[in-house]
């Protein structure tokens, strides 16, 4: 099997995807990630002139963790969480040119499945490239066998918000977060490759996983199920 994981920022593959890419690469299967930004906005936990190098360095490290074998970083600009967009944004790009580049490398890659996060976590950034995803499945020469949305389901994230003390958006959201539990159609057991996804996810030196003050028993909830919803093709993935 070929997998395309698709996402916006650097530690969205090991923070969203990464058990998705750890189980494939256990057996076998060929991973790649296309990246639509190299995350520079926001605040970095290192000392650093150049933000967005480092945290493509930080995605290609976490990349190689999980055994992928393949990057791809499309570069256009993190657009950050809220406030007025800039022109030059992932938000900001036309949705046709983005989903003409995303369709480009499915093109490419032919994957058999491709996974894509479900932004419901309310981030911008990530609605934009999921809208992006599905759009260049729909039109791709090669469409897979299977699409999935990675979730982060409601009640999950009722209890992750109980825990928050982060960004005010996110608590201004609380009711909305996650996707709703009963539209969620594949659930995986990977708790077998747990070690791998906190390595990848401890990859990000200068960020902060939304996992790390969790009580242990919310982590595995969150790390060791992955919760997917088929958009599109055949539950390939479905044990």
């Amino acid at each position: 099997m070929r997998l395309l994981v698709v996402v916006a920022h650097p530690d969205d593959e090991s923070f969203g995807c990464g058990s998705v890419l750890a189980a494939a690469s256990a057996a076998g299967d060929e991973t790649v990630v296309l990246c639509a930004t190299r995350g520079e906005a926001g605040e970095s936990r290192i000392r650093t002139d150049d933000l967005a190098a480092l945290r493509e360095s930080e995605l290609r490290e976490a990349a190689r963790i999980l055994g992928v074998g393949s990057v791809v970083v499309l570069g256009h600009v993190d657009s950050g969480i809220d406030g007025e967009p800039a022109p030059d944004t992932l938000v900001a790009v036309p949705m046709a040119v983005l989903v003409g580049e995303v369709r480009a490398v499915l093109d490419d890659v032919r994957p058999d499945v491709v996974v894509t996060i479900d932004a419901s976590d309310g981030h911008r950034d990530h609605a934009r490239i999921r809208d992006a995803a599905i759009a260049a499945v729909d039109t791709a020469e090669h469409p897979p066998a299977a699409t999935y949305l990675s979730c982060l389901a409601r009640s999950s994230m009722a209890k992750w918000v109980q825990f928050v003390h982060g960004h005010e958006a996110y608590l201004a959201m609380a009711d909305e977060l996650g996707t709703a539990d009963d539209e969620i159609t594949t659930m995986v057991d990977v708790s077998a490759h747990l070690s791998t996804r906190w390595a990848a996810i401890r990859a990000h030196e200068s960020q902060a996983s939304p996992y790390d003050d969790l009580p242990e028993d919310l982590q595995l909830e969150f790390l060791g199920t992955d919760r997917l919803r088929l958009v599109r093709g055949d539950d390939v993935l479905a044990r």
